[in-house]
Formats: C-alpha cells, structure tokens, sequence
C-alpha cells in the first residue's frame, strides 16, 4: 500500500500537467513543476513519470476500454456500446470515442514532456536513473500509439509538443511508420529500463520485452504477408520472458481477478504490466470505475452504483462456453451464469448467486429472472469484501495490460512462425501451460486457430481480442471479416438446468442477429471536434520524418 500512497501523492502535484490538456492540439500549461526547481534528483525524476500508471489512462478505461476491446471484437453485448459492436459509431460520440482518444494523446503529450523536462532540468541526475525514466515514458508512448494505429489506423506522429500543439495543418502519418515507431519506443525500453523494479509495480526490461514481443507479432503482417523476421523477434523476446523472466503462472486462474491477488505488485507473479488505481477517488481520475458500469447490480457493489443489468457475455460467446462446458473454470470466473455462486462477494450475506437482489425484509437473496450472462472478470463486490478499500465508482483492483499468459500464447504463435500448425515441444508446453490452469486437456498439435481460440477465452474482458483481430486483418482481411459477421450478437435467455453438476448444464433461447463489418467501417472515424479543429486529418496520410525524433 505504501507504494501506491507514495504514487497517489506525487499524482497530486503532476496533476495540472495531465489535467488541462483538452485535447491533442492544445499547448501543454506551462506549470512550475516543469521548471527548474524540479526534477533535481533521482526520486523526483521517478516521481516524473508516476503518472503515466494511472491518471493519463482513466478516459480509456472508464468506458472506451470495453468497448474497443471486447464489444467491437464480439465478447459482450451492451444497451450503451452496441454502436461498437455493430460497426456504427458516429464521429460525435462524446462518451467513449472523444475521451479514449484525447486520452491516448494525453499519454504521449506526457511521456513526450516528461522526456524532455529531464533533460532539461534533470543535468544533475544520474544517466541510469535518466534512462530508466525515458525507458517507462516510452513504453507508454508506445503503448498509446499501438492502442491509436489498430483503433484508427493511419493517425498523427506527435513528437515535440509545443512545435505541434499549434499547428491546425497536422497530418496523419501512415500505419507503417507509426509501427516503426511504436518497436522504436518498445525496444528502447527494453534496453534500458531496469531488469528489476524500482518500485513495485514499475515497468521493468522484461515488462517490455514481453510487450515487444507483442508488438512484433502485431507488425509481422502490416504489409499484406507475415514477415518471418518480425515473428523471429517475436519469439526471440517472448521466449526469453518466458524462459528466463521473473514470473510464473497463478495456480488459480479466478485469483488473477481478486483484489487481494491482483493488487499486490509484490507477489503479483503474472502481470508484467498493469494500471496501478488508487483506493480512493479523489482527485477524479486516480480510481478504476469499471465495477460500477458492468457490476449486474447495486447489491454487488453495496452501493448505488453496479449499473450493468443490461450487458454481458455475447450470445456468440455463449455459444462457445456451451459447446465447451469443460472450460468452466475461466468461463466462471468470466461471466456470471445463472445460478452461479460466489463466496467472495457480498460475504456479509454469505455470498452472492447470480442473478438476484437482497431483500431486506426476509434478509435473503430473491432470485431474478436469467437474461444474459453477466460480467464477473473485475468484479469484486462491495468495499468491505476488499478490506475496506474504495468506494463507489472505485473498486480497489489493477487493470491488466499484459500478463503472462499472453506471453506464453504470443511466444507459441511466434514459433509457429508461417506454418499452419505445428508440434514443437516448446511451442506446445507453454500454449498446454495456459489450458492446463484452466483445467482444459492438453493438445499434441496446435494450428493457428487454436492459439487465436485460446488468447480469446483466456484473456477475455481483458481489452485484448479487437487487436488480434486488427493484426489477423492485416495479412487475411477477408477471413478477419468473416470472423467477425459470423458472430451472433442477438440477445438470448440463459437457464441454469437445475440440479446439473460436472458439467452444469443450460438451456439458452437466441434470438440470432449479426452486424457486418466492411473495410469502411473496420476503422473507427476521428471524432468530430477534432476534425474541425483539424481538418488535414482527412487528407491523405503522408510518410513520417524520423529525423525529427529527439529521443
């Protein structure tokens, strides 16, 4: 806990700094944090850089999050994205479009000015420490330019702050330089950021040489064809990771999603980067809101938030938990079905049984009728089912953005390699690592397919399956199409057969409807005020100067 109050503090100060930047275009404040009575010594350069865990996230992971990475990509159904999922959005969408991509630039408008403010005032501070501090910020310019290439495509380089925030004319540059780019900024963390944590929670060499690895693997067919030698990267860093890094699997997959387990950056042995949220919601930004719009209800939260009756598991996700019962131990820990029991929430009842409301009057659980499956992943119920930590609009639980698991899945992809299906040893002991946790049996073989299957159960409600399906469309558009126009996305009733145990057993009523994505639509549109503040955006893209970069 220490650590985070530590981060919360020095948030506190930096806040002006992320806070009144309204937009990509706008100037950065000139604050006297940025002058030179600051970044003076070593731990007031760590401090620089605190931010970028937490507050320059929030406005994607309020809501944008969700709706990018799983209810584009087919995971859930939902009353307030549908637009997502059905290739509509409209370029005025002010609740999740505007606010997710001001907040992927805000990242860089940081990162790009912490760089250069230590550089500036920083002359007095050790060049490790130094090095360090540019290797998280460009982690995380890297990972906003990555979120910006797959969500919009061709999108602006900005790379100096004050020369570009005033410059109405700015261009998009295209896809294939801000991929250069984004493995620039990647391997430069992975060169010199520290191999152990300055702090818990703190990005380390090995977080970004799995996120490298990632990358790489997204890059590979950027041009049409996968290119060998980015899947040859691919594997070279994943299997390091996996080899040589510090982390291993969580023997319980449901505890990767319990607060107790996931907060602790000290023992947290699976994540090799999360966004570190604060138990508290003051300043507005610092907290994860997330519970609060996919809780089914107020009864799980204990408080007047829990707004998520409405959305949940996507018939076409149904369909696979159905036809695939033995994968019960990720589905529950997933999505609530009906009927589902769960100790760890609402213990001052005794648990909770999905779905259902308290009655006060006979102090018992009234069951609901069953509708949709409902959210469980970052679900963690009231405040006093988590040690009295956050509040409403602020369950106490990290956010994900890479964890082992999806290391060991990129790495047996990466050897694979161009092949359509493969039997090597090591590709299949790390891929049969994931299924076993998850009590799955183990394969022999495995084919591309599988592996996509796999990352899409293993990580879903993680944000992460909409940028599969981006990379899969960049060297097979006509098969990531169809993948996606097959799904059903219609609403459906879930009945728990009772009295069904090993497999539990369900009677599911679709009501089969599908939403086609074409190419016009597969990228989102700039949101409209930022067109009209610049309106070269939609000109052609054009190639990037890398000359330009000062890094």
């Amino acid at each position: 806990m220490k650590h985070k109050i530590k981060f919360f503090s020095i948030m506190l100060l930096l806040l002006s700094i992320v806070s009144c930047k309204k937009n990509f275009l706008e100037r950065p404040p000139e604050d006297t944090l940025t002058a030179a009575n600051f970044y003076k010594s070593a731990d007031e350069v760590k401090a620089a850089t605190a931010p970028l865990y937490n507050i320059v996230w929030f406005d994607f992971n309020d809501k944008a999050g969700f709706a990018f990475g799983d209810a584009r990509s087919g995971n859930i159904i939902s009353n307030d994205r549908d637009a997502y999922y059905r290739f509509a959005v409209p370029a005025t969408d002010v609740n999740m479009l505007l606010p997710a991509y001001k907040s992927f630039y805000k990242i860089i408008a940081q990162a790009n000015l912490t760089i250069k403010n230590i550089k500036t005032y920083g002359t007095a501070v050790d060049e490790t420490t130094k090095r360090n501090a540019y290797g998280e910020c460009r982690f995380m310019r890297g990972m906003a330019y990555f979120y910006l290439v797959n969500m919009w495509g061709d999108i602006p380089i900005i790379y100096d702050n004050e020369k570009q925030m005033s410059d109405k004319d700015v261009r998009r540059n295209t896809k294939a330089d801000v991929w250069e780019l984004i493995i620039r900024d990647f391997t430069y963390a992975v060169n010199n950021l520290s191999a152990t944590s300055t702090q818990p929670g703190r990005l380390t060499s090995w977080s970004a040489k799995g996120m490298l690895a990632k990358m790489y693997l997204h890059k590979a067919g950027i041009t049409g064809t996968r290119n060998q030698a980015d899947l040859d990267s691919a594997k070279k860093y994943a299997g390091d990771v996996c080899n040589n890094g510090p982390y291993s699997l969580f023997s319980n997959y449901a505890d990767l999603f319990k607060s107790e387990k996931n907060n602790n950056a000290v023992s947290n042995s699976e994540s090799l980067f999360s966004i570190l949220w604060m138990p508290i919601k003051d300043p507005w930004g610092i907290n994860n809101s997330f519970q609060a719009y996919y809780a089914y209800n107020g009864e799980i939260t204990g408080s007047w938030d829990g707004w998520g009756s409405a959305q949940g598991a996507s018939a076409n996700m149904v369909k696979y938990f159905m036809d695939n019962p033995a994968d019960s131990i990720r589905r529950k820990a997933t999505f609530m079905f009906d009927n589902d029991y769960y100790p760890e929430i609402r213990k001052d009842r005794n648990g909770y049984t999905y779905p259902s409301h308290w009655n006060s009057g006979t102090s018992s659980w009234v069951k609901d009728a069953a509708y949709h499956a409902a959210v469980k992943k970052y679900i963690i119920g009231s405040v006093s089912d988590n040690g009295g930590k956050g509040s409403e609009m602020c369950a106490y639980i990290n956010t994900y953005m890479l964890r082992l698991a999806e290391v060991y899945l990129i790495y047996a992809e990466a050897t694979m390699g161009t092949a359509t299906s493969t039997s090597n040893a090591e590709a299949l002991k790390f891929y049969n690592a994931v299924r076993t946790r998850a009590g799955m049996p183990t394969k022999t073989t495995i084919t591309w397919d599988d592996i996509f299957q796999e990352k899409r159960i293993e990580t879903c409600l993680e944000g992460t399956l909409w940028y599969d399906i981006v990379r899969w469309y960049y060297f097979n558009p006509a098969a990531a199409k169809a993948y996606i126009n097959s799904q059903d996305k219609g609403d459906y009733t879930l009945t728990y057969q009772t009295g069904t145990t090993n497999p539990r057993l369900y009677t599911v009523a679709y009501t089969p409807t599908y939403y086609p994505a074409t190419d016009l639509t597969w990228y989102l549109p700039f949101p409209e005020s930022e067109m009209v503040k610049a309106p070269n955006l939609a000109s052609a893209p054009v190639a990037f100067d890398f000359s330009l970069l000062n890094d």
